[in-house]
């Protein structure tokens, strides 16, 4: 049966981005059978700060908006940059992987106070898409079979397509910025003379993620070469 492999699939994926990428999802069935309003989950300070709707502060980030090429555009990404960071360069990491989010979703937070932005998903989307591509600088990309760059190009292609597209160029600003923001923290800094680690992850986060033993089962993400979106085109455009 098919739903066989899908289910192995899902379970195989890594615990960070199934859970994500699954809160995400079922956030935009719930709206979509009015189970709640979009209303009720967009990132309002008013509300949270005089009426305690504290929820906001989580569901900001987990609606991409009505099932369409938006919603699918952006759950991909999501989903592929996320697993490819939790299976990369997080590997073994959990714990550190969730303080990025923690980090990333504070750090956006507190720009939106200043800029009138209701939904944060995709910033933190474009954050995890710039932490990978500064740490995989000589993967080749190729963008539907149009344009081929090195991957730390790929945030500024994607913020070029959103301006074709007409989306809020500030949300993905946002979460370049933020991305920067965390490299630069655990990348650069640390590396510096005098340097040190800015974020550092509670022990609280390492007992609940890092000290389970790894499953002897588990199957990586397969990819020959991380991060090929052959948008538009076949295998040899990855």
């Amino acid at each position: 049966m098919a739903f066989r492999p899908l289910r192995q699939e899902y379970l195989q994926m890594p615990v960070v981005t199934r859970a994500y990428t699954t809160a995400c999802v079922l956030t935009t069935i719930a709206v979509q059978l009015d189970l709640v309003s979009p209303f009720q989950l967009y990132f309002n300070p008013i509300v949270i700060v005089q009426q305690y709707q504290i929820w906001r502060l989580v569901t900001t980030f987990l609606y991409f908006g009505t099932f369409g090429f938006n919603f699918f555009f952006n759950i991909i990404f999501t989903y592929k940059y996320c697993r490819m960071l939790e299976e990369g360069s997080f590997r073994g990491k959990t714990a550190d992987f969730v303080m990025m989010f923690i980090f990333g979703a504070v750090c956006m937070v507190f720009f939106a106070f200043f800029v009138n932005l209701l939904f944060l998903g995709h910033a933190l989307t474009l954050m995890l898409v710039y932490v990978w591509s500064r740490r995989t600088p000589f993967v080749r990309m190729n963008f539907f079979g149009l344009l081929n760059f090195n991957a730390p190009l790929l945030p500024w292609v994607l913020l070029g397509f959103s301006v074709l597209i007409g989306n809020v160029i500030w949300v993905d600003l946002i979460g370049m910025a933020v991305g920067h923001m965390y490299y630069f923290a655990e990348d650069v800094f640390p590396n510096q003379r005098g340097g040190f680690r800015i974020i550092k992850t509670p022990n609280i986060l390492k007992k609940l993620f890092d000290e389970h033993p790894e499953d002897p089962n588990y199957a990586p993400l397969p990819e020959d070469r991380p991060g090929g979106f052959a948008w538009g085109r076949g295998a040899d455009a990855q």
